[in-house]
């Protein structure tokens, strides 16, 4: 082992035991420093040149995106070597980072799509034969529509756990990426109501709100096959994802002309730029949906919706 990989490996376990760090984030870590580390191999890698050359071959490799990531990941692990007087002089200092970083437009789904979806979610829950197919039914249907209510993340949908709910106020304490907390507002009561009937009839022990047959956390893969399943079910010819729910509702809120400022706290965004990219957006594809007497969960004013969840704000 060289001495950049035993100073990669160290930074590695400071990451996971004092940064609070998610296991995603540290698995995406432990790739980026290997990559460099091999990369390095038989250099200097405290040369500049070196450093620009492996920073060019990752723009030549990767799409911008993913080469941004991965040089913060290498930047930050330098950074640390330098907080740590492990080198002297942090090369980085030295170097010009830009990135022409494409802006890719948020997905959203088709408003014929997303009725279709619904649809078949309801017909699901209303034709279940047992216990269990009602059960795993009203599971479907409430993350369905808290995906799109909410504009959660589906890592959050995961990893929600019943002390996170208080039902008798509708409200649901996320904790989202960068282990931040916010709090989202169940603005339509039909939908905690059928959250709270969820959570009696799933007899079990488990922590988490969303479980599967095992009573075992539902995972997020479990999700994406689910909404994939369903959409292709509905009739839709589309790659659906759980992700492009939460683009659909930040766009409503766009087209609402709410504050930006109360979008990117919605949404849990660190950075108001990450919520920026739904300016460039201009739809009403909610709207469209609330207007039409189809779905009985979805007969809620935008405004309204949109009125409740920053109240609920308002008064933290």
């Amino acid at each position: 082992m060289t001495d950049i990989e035993k100073e990669a490996k160290d930074y590695i376990a400071v990451c996971s035991d004092l940064k609070g760090l998610s296991a995603l984030t540290i698995k995406a870590y432990k790739i980026d420093l290997k990559q460099f580390c091999s990369y390095m191999q038989g250099k200097d890698c405290f040369s500049k040149n070196e450093l620009n050359k492996y920073i060019n071959s990752l723009h030549q490799r990767y799409k911008p995106k993913t080469a941004k990531r991965k040089i913060a990941c290498v930047k930050a692990f330098y950074r640390y070597m330098e907080i740590e007087d492990i080198i002297e002089i942090n090369p980085f200092h030295k170097i010009t980072l830009k990135y022409k970083e494409p802006i890719t437009l948020p997905k959203t789904i088709p408003i014929e799509s997303i009725k279709s979806i619904l649809k078949f979610s309801y017909l699901q829950l209303n034709n279940a034969k047992s216990h269990y197919q009602y059960k795993v039914a009203l599971r479907n249907v409430i993350i369905i529509e808290l995906l799109f209510s909410t504009g959660m993340r589906v890592s959050e949908i995961s990893n929600l756990k019943r002390k996170s709910l208080d039902l008798n106020s509708n409200t649901i304490y996320i904790y989202g990426k960068g282990s931040k907390e916010r709090i989202m507002c169940i603005a339509n009561v039909k939908v905690s109501r059928l959250l709270s009937e969820y959570i009696k009839i799933c007899d079990c022990d488990s922590e988490y709100v969303f479980i599967n047959k095992l009573g075992n956390k539902y995972s997020e893969q479990s999700i994406r096959n689910m909404i994939s399943d369903y959409a292709k079910r509905s009739g839709v010819d589309l790659h659906i994802t759980p992700h492009m729910f939460r683009h659909t509702f930040a766009t409503a809120l766009m087209d609402e002309n709410v504050n930006i400022r109360y979008i990117q706290q919605l949404l849990g965004h660190s950075s108001i730029t990450t919520t920026q990219i739904y300016t460039h957006i201009s739809t009403n594809k909610i709207r469209h949906i609330l207007e039409e007497n189809y779905l009985p969960l979805y007969l809620i004013n935008v405004c309204e919706n949109i009125q409740l969840l920053l109240l609920a704000h308002s008064k933290d």
